[in-house]
């Protein structure tokens, strides 16, 4: 028995009619598509979409005939609507209902923000399998979702573990362009994983299933305290700085009085989206680590990061900063201190190894991940950034007596030198 004969079914019905949605006209007359109006609303219908639009974009990810993208036009919505071919029928029904709906040609994998802009609700209605890249696609999606993405997708009925096939050429019904078939919790998985804090099933239809992606938890619900967040930094090189366009991730350090927290009580966020932690670990008692996902769709500037747990108050704040330049700022080195007596241009090894070089003309997210501090042409970790006037950057020198010049570099340029003697830990 063939477990795709619906799909064979569905292509010669689509083969038949030529009409793959159904459509009211104007004068009450309908157009049939293998797809009835009744399983369109039905499908539609189980989205917590709002029966008025108005104020709000909507994309509608491969929108083929476009029942979709027309509907939620009615429902006041500004609409942008792609497929990756021009498809006659929907600029026919564009005439027909005389629509403002923007059509656009373009792949899945062109669709960036930088294109097409931002949304409050993004349609991604039986896209997914006919994708080879359905990770990448999910990230794409939650990168332009502002609030919402609505996913309908073939999955694998039977299976009940996060597993998915993938069809390497027609096995699927015949078709070439069906790529995968994912199980209902591998596609919400993947949904999370994509950078949507919430994934909910809302139930089965024959072939598929429909998820609600959400890019921010719920409301606080509980009155547990909230949690003090210490710090917040990059989990790749400790810094503050991120790159949008990278798989960052961050790294969040807090307290609380609750003795016992898995992944699903621990809610990051940042700048109101929200993101499911990868890891919550238990440092010591009351102090926990958490990783997560830096949420897609964060404009270049500074962010606020706060953590709730269990549903409860959010805790205080820490920044980060995305996307910032650091390039052509302008900065000197204003002096070099012993980082334990204070001592000018000179440093002894037996009672700290810490330099201290204070610079002028440093822009605040300059971190220890991006400043390089190198000593004699060698670079030496840099151990701590302080921000402000005057930027305070620690760094750690190696052992051996030495007359050394000091520089900094941030981006393409340099500062100094400075000169600094380093006294040996086993000079007298």
């Amino acid at each position: 028995m063939d477990p795709f004969q619906h799909v064979r079914d569905w292509h010669a019905g689509r083969t038949e009619r030529g009409w793959w949605h159904s459509f009211e006209l104007p004068d009450g007359r309908v157009i049939p598509g293998v797809n009835t109006l009744e399983g369109l609303r039905e499908r539609i219908g189980r989205f917590p979409i709002p029966a008025d639009l108005t104020g709000n974009r909507v994309l509608d990810i491969g929108t083929w005939d476009g029942w979709f993208a027309f509907e939620m036009e009615k429902r006041g919505a500004e609409v942008v609507a792609v497929d990756n071919w021009d498809n006659p029928r929907f600029r026919e029904m564009h005439a027909v209902y005389n629509s403002r709906v923007e059509y656009r040609i373009l792949d899945m994998y062109e669709l960036t923000p930088e294109r097409v802009g931002r949304f409050n609700i993004v349609l991604f209605m039986g896209v997914l399998y006919h994708l080879k890249h359905p990770l990448l696609a999910l990230e794409l999606v939650c990168d332009l979702t502002r609030e919402l993405a609505c996913v309908d997708s073939f999955i694998l009925r039977d299976e009940q573990r996060p597993v998915m096939a993938f069809f390497e050429n027609d096995e699927m019904g015949g078709q070439e362009d069906n790529w995968c078939g994912p199980s209902l919790p591998c596609l919400i998985a993947m949904c999370r994983t994509a950078g949507f804090a919430r994934a909910e099933p809302l139930g089965l239809l024959e072939h598929s299933a429909t998820v609600a992606c959400y890019r921010a938890w719920e409301a606080p619900a509980s009155n547990d305290p909230s949690p003090r967040l210490k710090t917040a930094f990059n989990r790749d090189n400790y810094g503050i700085n991120f790159n949008s366009r990278r798989d960052h991730y961050v790294t969040v350090w807090l307290t609380t009085e609750i003795d016992s927290l898995s992944i699903d009580d621990v809610q990051p966020e940042v700048s109101g989206y929200g993101a499911r932690p990868l890891k919550v670990k238990a440092l010591e008692p009351g102090q926990w680590l958490a990783h997560f996902k830096l949420p897609p769709g964060l404009d270049p500037g500074w962010h606020e990061v706060s953590v709730r747990v269990r549903g409860g108050a959010s805790s205080n704040t820490k920044r980060l900063a995305v996307d910032l330049p650091v390039d052509d700022f302008v900065f000197e080195i204003a002096g070099v201190t012993d980082g334990v007596t204070g001592r000018k241009n000179e440093i002894d090894l037996s009672r700290s190894a810490m330099v201290s070089v204070w610079v002028t003309g440093l822009p605040e997210h300059a971190d220890k991940a991006n400043l390089r501090v190198l000593l004699n042409g060698a670079r030496i970790r840099v151990d701590h950034v302080e921000p402000g006037g005057i930027t305070q950057i620690n760094a750690v020198v190696p052992d051996g007596e030495q007359e050394a010049q000091l520089w900094i570099e941030f981006g393409n340029r340099r500062a100094g030198p400075a000169k600094l003697r380093v006294m040996a830990s086993s000079t007298k």
